[in-house]
């Protein structure tokens, strides 16, 4: 069997066929192109056409489409997690007030501002109560926090090891808060203990300086914007 020149065997295709008709097309008469110009042209122009709907108008419905799911993944887990709030609600609000009731309690055990004074006459009569004599009792400055401010207290008292134990644990039962800090015993020439130690005890702010140091932070603020 004998295959024409530029023919491919087994597809009946004549390439040189093929290419003739590629040859001295009319561009001003495309309705008289053979048929393989033909759909060669139309083929392109669908790709064309489908690169540029691509590009200029699918491309942004994809990506807007993958911003709204995610936003729809986000959205869920948002309505699951107040969902499992609102199931749990009456919880919460037990365990706040639970909360509150924890916070006014501890709050009491701090004196205020005018109940100072006698703390301090109690630390120092729960030493005088177990035979101990004070050699130093030195309220320093107070360190105002947030809501509280601390007051440290040195104190340095000589007495035996059990009243100095009593007196260490009579600190430790008042019911205002108070903490014994930097403990150091040592013996004297007379046999007695030295015991030295910072005591701080605590007290809650009042509405009046709670006001001041919150017009004293606005005022910094303010301040500091100023500067930049």
């Amino acid at each position: 069997m004998k295959f024409g020149k530029g023919a491919v065997p087994g597809k009946g295709l004549d390439l040189n066929r093929l290419a003739e008709d590629f040859k001295n097309l009319n561009p001003n008469d495309p309705g008289a192109w053979p048929t393989a110009p033909k759909v060669a042209v139309f083929v392109a122009l669908l790709v064309a056409t489908l690169a540029a709907a691509w590009w200029f108008h699918w491309q942004g419905q994809m990506d807007n489409l993958a911003a709204r799911e995610a936003e729809e993944v986000t959205l869920r887990e948002q309505w699951l997690s107040k969902k499992r709030q609102a199931v749990n609600l009456d919880e919460h609000r037990r365990q706040l007030e639970e909360i509150d009731r924890q916070f006014g309690a501890l709050l009491r055990q701090l004196p205020n501002r005018a109940e100072m004074d006698s703390l301090l006459a109690e630390i120092n009569q729960a030493g005088l109560g177990r035979g101990l004599a004070f050699e130093l009792f030195k309220p320093g400055a107070e360190a105002v926090k947030e809501f509280y401010a601390e007051m440290p207290i040195d104190i340095r008292v000589l007495g035996g090891y059990h009243d100095l134990g009593a007196f260490a644990s009579d600190v430790a039962r008042m019911p205002r808060i108070v903490t014994l800090n930097n403990i150091a015993i040592e013996s004297d020439r007379s046999g007695q203990l030295k015991f030295e130690a910072k005591a701080v005890t605590y007290r809650y702010l009042d509405e009046e300086e709670l006001a001041a140091r919150q017009q004293a932070a606005r005022a910094a603020q303010q301040t500091s914007r100023g500067r930049r």
